[in-house]
């Protein structure tokens, strides 16, 4: 029946029919080898989803890739929805704060819009939608409708769309999710004394991607050191979180 209705559509058209696949993203290194080993990178002109509870290892993910993009000399936004950004962690992480712009909202809606906004206007390397701090409940008062629009919007421009909670809330809208959680603490100093808090082993999964990855071989990363081996459906990666 599909060869039929093909045929059908070829002679209204009065030529052949032909499907236009969509081009595969251009990938940006994250600056955690051990997650770019895994997924290949972060997609431009896509939604990618960081998320996981407190201490998971997603504000330094999130950290690492600001100090990526505004060390290529792009101009970044952080839409804040509940003022937590921390701009002096951020600059220890390597962001350069000249090349930031941040946006302090209040409330996941109004930093909705305000992302929004910016995606229309245009010109970034990367926008961050920050909803680490907000309850669950309220991020997911936002409709599935906003974040489509926010989808086709970043379509077709070198920008990362990256929106950081504690859950996923853009569901399928995001063409990369990954998700952190904390595997253990890591501290210095002799036992039985006085330590000193160095950072936490995180893992980043990475359990949807909706672009396409034919030019992309997925990765594996087991550890650090580990050498990477191909992998189907999810990919993992271990990575240190500091302690800032």
């Amino acid at each position: 029946m599909g060869s039929a209705l093909k045929i059908q559509f070829e002679s209204l058209l009065g030529g052949p029919l032909e499907w236009q696949a969509r081009p595969a993203p251009q990938m940006v290194p994250s600056g955690i080898a051990e997650i770019d080993c895994a997924t290949g990178g972060l997609p431009r002109g896509c939604l990618t989803e960081i998320i996981g509870p407190v201490s998971s290892g997603r504000t330094s993910l999130l950290l690492s890739i600001l100090a990526q993009a505004t060390g290529r000399q792009e101009i970044c936004a952080l839409v804040d929805a509940e003022d937590a950004f921390d701009p002096s962690s951020a600059a220890a992480a390597g962001v350069l704060l000249d090349r930031l712009i941040w946006v302090r909202s209040s409330g996941a809606e109004r930093a909705l819009k305000a992302v929004d906004l910016l995606i229309q206007g245009g010109g970034f390397g990367a926008v961050v939608l920050d909803l680490g701090d907000t309850a669950p409940a309220a991020a997911r008062r936002i409709s599935l409708t906003s974040w489509f629009r926010l989808r086709r919007a970043v379509e077709h421009t070198p920008t990362l769309l990256i929106a950081v909670a504690r859950q996923s809330n853009a569901r399928t809208c995001a063409s990369l999710l990954l998700e952190c959680t904390r595997e253990r603490a890591q501290w210095s100093g002799a036992p039985r004394a006085s330590r000193l808090l160095r950072g936490f082993q995180s893992r980043a999964t990475s359990t949807r991607k909706r672009f396409d990855s034919s030019l992309l071989q997925p990765i594996w990363a087991a550890a650090p050191e580990a050498h990477c081996r191909p992998a189907k459906g999810e990919c993992s990666s271990v990575f240190t979180a500091l302690a800032l």
